[in-house]
């Protein structure tokens, strides 16, 4: 492997970071919306959000991936592929997280909930300083394990022609006919990005304000 062959995969490692990046910050409030209509039992909605959970778990990334790049197109929406891609990627994470978070919600103590509906708190206010602190923290891991495996995935949409780690890795492996040393090399940009990403998790769980780890 040359230099080039280096920053060729260096290369696919910012696509992956990208569109990780990207569905993570779209995925996980989606969730969160997701979560809270299952919580609040919202009519009609409710059901929605079941049969999509269920469905998305289901489904392959690659499956959906292609689904959403082909499938689109027949309805007059045709995307850019890492559009696409984001747009798979998010819908998948999204399902996933809901579960976290619904998980979370299940556990908490609805007692406090009462409590503060009794002192005629506000609704976002009730949400905003005694659900969610709760709740994020004990999603934190189930979530920052969502986003590795997110990372993971970006694999899938390589088959629209988006060229991350493991394709970049797969093509110079090919160009060379030595294919140990690129998928070596990436095996450790994987490892960088996810040690980054449960580093950033350690810290946000240190810095956690004391009446969230309550």
């Amino acid at each position: 492997m040359n230099a080039f062959d280096y920053w060729s995969i260096a290369q696919g490692a910012l696509a992956t970071v990208v569109l990780s990046v990207a569905s993570i910050v779209l995925g996980v409030p989606l969730g969160l919306a997701l979560a809270l209509v299952r919580w609040a039992r919202v009519p009609f909605l409710n059901r929605f959000v079941i049969a999509y959970v269920s469905l998305i778990r289901s489904c392959p990334a690659v499956t959906l991936t292609l689904l959403i790049f082909f499938a689109l197109p027949q309805f007059g929406l045709s995307l850019d592929p890492t559009l696409a891609a984001i747009l798979a990627l998010t819908i998948s994470t999204a399902a996933f997280n809901c579960e976290i978070w619904r998980a979370a919600l299940l556990n908490f103590p609805r007692d406090q909930y009462d409590a503060a509906l009794a002192f005629a708190m506000p609704r976002t206010l009730r949400f905003r300083r005694i659900v969610m602190p709760q709740i994020w923290r004990a999603s934190l891991p189930g979530l920052v394990n969502e986003m590795t495996l997110q990372i993971k995935s970006t694999p899938a949409v390589a088959v629209i022609g988006i060229v991350e780690i493991t394709r970049a890795a797969l093509r110079v492996g090919a160009r060379t006919y030595d294919p140990l040393p690129p998928f070596i090399f990436a095996l450790v940009l994987y490892g960088l990005i996810v040690f980054v990403l449960i580093k950033a998790q350690r810290v946000i769980e240190k810095h956690q304000p004391i009446e969230a780890r309550a």
